[in-house]
C-alpha cells in the first residue's frame, strides 16, 4: 500500500512532496494510517486534532493518543476542543453537521495562522460510497453523485482510492495502533446505518461493489464535465456581468433553452441555493421578488434575474456625518467641499449650493420610504420612490443610491442623480460651495 500511496501522491498531489501541510488526526485507523504513510514517505507535515467532547473520557483519551503520536514522530501538534452539543443547539443542526462545520472552520483558521498550505483528511473509498448512498436517499443533483472531491479548497483527500479493508490490512501488517470510536457502531447516525445495514446487503448482491462504484463515479464525473461545458457555453448567451459583484440572467434568453430549469440549477448550485421551487417561481414573479441563499441573493427585475452577494457589512445600514465643509469623508466615497464661482454643476458628480443654506452636520444616508425632495428643473416636490420610478430604476439600482441631507433632514442631493432646488444658488447667493465626489 505504501508504494501505491506514493505513486498516487506523485501523480495527483505532487505539491505535497514539496509543501508542508496538516493532517487531521482523530485517532481512528484511517487518519492514523494516513499519518504513518506520510511519515514513511518523509513528507513535511504537522498534526491537528479536534476534541468534540461528545464521549466524555474517551474523547480526552483520543486527544492524549494523538499528542503522543505527534511526539513519537517529532511533529508539531495542534489541538482544540469544542462544546459541540451547545453549538448544535444554537445552530439547530445535527451533531454530525455541527462537528463538520466546527472542524473545517478551525482547520482553515489554523492554515491562516501558520505556514502550512493545506490540510489532509482520511476519507477513503468506503466513505465515498456511503456519501453517495446518503445523497441518493435524500435526493440530489448530479454533483451529489460524483463523489467526495479529492481537492476542495485547501482540503486534500489522498486516501479516496483505498478501501477500508486495505487500510485495515496495512495497519495490522505494520502493527499500527489506533483508537476505536464506539460511536461508529451506533446506527442512530445516518452514515453508520448505511455503513452497517445497507452496504453489507449491496455487497451480497455484488461482491465487487467498491470497484463497480469507482467505475460508476468515473462515468458520472465525465457526464458532469459535459454538463459544465454546456453551462459555460450557454452562459455566454444568457448571463451578463453587470460589475464585479453582480450578474444578470436574461429570462427571455434563458427560457429559449431546452431545459432552462436544469441550466438554472447547474449555474446557481455553487452560490448556495437549495430552494429550487422558489428559484424557478421567480421567472414568473413580479419585479422585486427575491430568493436568498446563505451567501447570495437572486432578485427578479423586469426581464432579468440579478445575482448578487449578501454583504456582511451592509453600508446601506449606515449613516455618515459631515460636521463642516472642511470635513474629510472617504467612506462610502470621497466627498469634497470647495468654494467656487460656478453658477451650475458641470457633470453629475457635483452640485453647486448656497453655502448659507446648509446646516451642519450634514448626513449621507440611504433613502427611506416617505422621503421627498424638490427636484431641480421640476415643479413642486416629489417622493423619492416616485422619482426612482420615473427614472426606471431597478430595486438593485435603488439600493445603490445615497442621499446628502441637511441637519434638519432636508434632502440636498440625490447623489449623482438630482439636486434639490431649495439649496440651489440664485442672484442673492453670496457664498457658493461646490460639493463633488472624487
Amino acid at each position: 500500500m505504501l508504494q501505491e500511496f506514493k505513486t498516487h501522491i506523485e501523480k495527483n498531489f505532487p505539491f505535497l512532496l514539496e509543501n508542508s501541510f496538516l493532517i487531521a488526526v482523530s485517532g481512528g485507523i484511517d487518519s492514523v494510517v494516513l499519518t504513518h504513510l506520510c511519515k514513511d514517505l518523509k513528507l513535511d507535515f504537522a498534526i491537528c486534532h479536534c476534541n468534540f467532547q461528545l464521549r466524555g473520557v474517551e474523547s480526552d483519551e483520543d486527544e492524549v493518543f494523538v499528542k503522543n503520536l505527534a511526539k513519537k514522530f517529532k511533529k508539531e501538534c495542534f489541538t482544540t476542543s469544542f462544546d459541540t452539543e451547545k453549538y448544535t443547539q444554537e445552530q439547530k443542526t445535527s451533531i454530525q453537521i455541527a462537528a463538520r462545520e466546527l472542524r473545517y472552520n478551525w482547520f482553515y483558521e489554523l492554515l491562516k495562522k501558520t505556514d502550512y498550505q493545506s490540510v489532509l483528511t482520511a476519507h477513503n473509498a468506503n466513505d465515498n460510497l456511503e456519501t453517495f448512498l446518503i445523497n441518493l436517499a435524500r435526493g440530489s443533483g448530479l454533483e451529489g453523485f460524483t463523489g467526495i472531491p479529492p481537492i476542495n479548497q485547501k482540503s486534500i483527500r489522498p486516501l479516496l482510492p483505498f478501501s477500508r479493508d486495505e487500510i485495515m490490512m496495512y495497519a495490522i501488517k505494520k502493527r499500527i495502533e489506533w483508537r476505536e470510536d464506539k460511536s461508529n457502531k451506533n446506527i442512530k447516525y445516518v452514515r453508520n446505518k448505511v455503513r452497517h445495514q445497507v452496504v453489507p446487503v449491496l455487497k451480497e448482491i455484488n461482491p465487487n461493489l467498491l470497484q463497480s462504484f469507482q467505475n460508476t463515479l468515473t462515468f458520472l464525473n465525465q457526464s458532469q464535465d459535459l454538463i459544465d461545458e454546456y453551462v459555460s457555453e450557454k452562459s455566454k448567451e444568457v448571463v451578463k456581468k453587470i460589475n464585479k459583484n453582480y450578474l444578470s440572467i436574461n429570462i427571455t434568453s434563458l427560457e429559449k433553452l431546452k431545459n432552462h430549469q436544469g441550466f438554472l440549477y447547474q449555474f446557481l448550485k455553487n452560490y448556495g441555493f437549495t430552494e429550487w421551487n422558489d428559484v424557478t417561481n421567480l421567472l414568473s414573479a413580479q419585479t422585486g421578488k427575491q430568493v436568498f441563499s446563505k451567501t447570495h441573493r437572486l432578485l427578479k427585475n423586469r426581464d432579468q434575474l440579478i445575482l448578487s452577494p449578501i454583504q456582511k457589512d451592509q453600508k446601506s445600514e449606515k449613516t455618515y456625518h459631515i460636521n463642516d465643509e472642511n470635513s474629510e469623508l472617504t467612506d462610502p466615497f470621497c466627498l469634497s467641499f470647495k468654494k467656487t464661482d460656478q453658477i451650475k454643476s458641470l457633470h453629475k458628480n457635483e452640485i453647486v449650493v448656497d453655502k448659507d443654506l446648509l446646516k451642519f452636520p450634514l448626513t449621507i444616508r440611504k433613502w427611506e420610504y416617505g422621503d421627498y425632495f424638490y427636484p431641480l428643473g421640476m415643479k413642486g416636490s416629489k417622493k423619492i420612490s416616485q422619482f426612482f420610478k420615473d427614472q426606471k430604476l431597478s430595486l438593485l439600482d435603488k439600493e445603490q443610491v445615497w442621499l446628502l441631507t441637511n441637519a434638519d433632514n432636508k434632502i440636498i442631493w440625490v447623489i449623482k442623480m438630482r439636486q434639490d432646488k431649495r439649496f440651489y444658488v440664485n442672484s442673492n447667493t453670496s457664498s457658493k460651495l461646490l460639493i463633488s465626489i472624487k
